[in-house]
């Protein structure tokens, strides 16, 4: 880890420990956030001893203003620092300022007027239709069991055919079922419906016909080899081959399957707010990042075919 010594004197060094004890103990961080987040705090402090000419004492975190934390992220912004580890930096100075306010050392009110940095979101990447179509047919072929590859094929077309996240398909019951819609439990335990296309229903009625196991009403439709409930990270790595057998890109994974859903609707004239409503996003905002990859994809393709691009 990260040694805070020539920074920082004796006392401030005890209180880092314990706090990182704090953070071990209580919170359970994992040792490498431990490490990420003594390494941003005597970035800091170092950034401060520097700043102040000495060693960081108790003094000096009491004299500190929102100047002198400014001046170190516009320093570490100088760096090329991105904002996600800016943002991780700053949580990890609070952390230790709320640790010694918990403890009765000191309490400032130089970080409140600190904002978060926001992190630029990264678009979805989605699948081509073709690309989309090509892995949940291959499916079938990749798999010796009928039972297997039916079961894995119906959870892809869950997700690109009805847009739910991986987590929702593997959650999906008999009593979810209706001819034509899908009772979906998302993210809060909030409900949706979701209309089944033929494609996908088909899917589900040709792995119930050879599904080995029988199943309750309330019983998660999709499961193990051994009967159990099956694990996410089994289509995960289905996929995976997928990516290898079909000539993929890294980012096809089965929440790219629900990404393709989104941006295929869009792209065929589909309505933000029922695209909103069929994925279970609570704000318009999160979904709204799909024009934008849909504008993406656009200029792309005018880039590619116009004589002057």
């Amino acid at each position: 880890m990260t040694d805070t010594a020539f920074a920082a004197d004796a006392t401030i060094n005890g209180h880092i420990a314990g706090w990182l004890r704090d953070l071990g103990a209580v919170r359970r961080l994992a040792a490498n956030t431990l490490e990420a987040y003594q390494r941003d705090l005597g970035a800091f402090l170092g950034f401060l001893s520097g700043h102040t000419g000495g060693p960081v004492s108790l003094a000096t975190l009491r004299d500190m203003r929102g100047a002198d934390i400014r001046a170190y992220f516009s320093a570490r912004r100088a760096d090329d620092l991105q904002s996600r580890s800016l943002a991780r930096a700053l949580s990890a100075i609070k952390s230790f300022f709320r640790y010694l306010e918990r403890e009765g050392v000191m309490a400032t009110e130089a970080l409140n007027v600190i904002r978060t940095p926001k992190a630029k979101k990264s678009l979805p990447k989605p699948l081509t239709v073709l690309e989309a179509r090509a892995a949940i047919d291959t499916t079938a072929e990749m798999e010796d069991r009928p039972w297997v590859a039916a079961r894995d094929m119906a959870v892809l077309s869950l997700c690109y055919g009805a847009g739910l996240r991986i987590s929702e398909a593997l959650a999906v019951t008999r009593a979810d079922l209706d001819t034509n819609v899908l009772r979906v439990t998302g993210k809060g335990g909030k409900t949706r419906m979701v209309p089944l296309i033929d494609a996908v229903r088909q899917s589900i009625e040709a792995y119930l016909k050879l599904c080995p196991f029988a199943l309750t009403p309330t019983q998660p439709l999709f499961r193990g080899v051994k009967g159990g409930t099956l694990s996410p990270r089994l289509i995960q790595l289905h996929v995976v081959q997928l990516r290898s057998a079909l000539g993929l890109p890294p980012s096809a994974t089965p929440h790219a399957l629900r990404h393709s859903f989104a941006t295929h609707l869009l792209g065929r004239g589909g309505d933000l707010r029922a695209i909103q409503e069929l994925l279970g996003h609570a704000s318009l905002s999160t979904t709204q990042i799909y024009t934008a990859v849909d504008t993406d994809r656009l200029l792309q393709s005018y880039r590619a075919a116009h004589p002057r691009g």
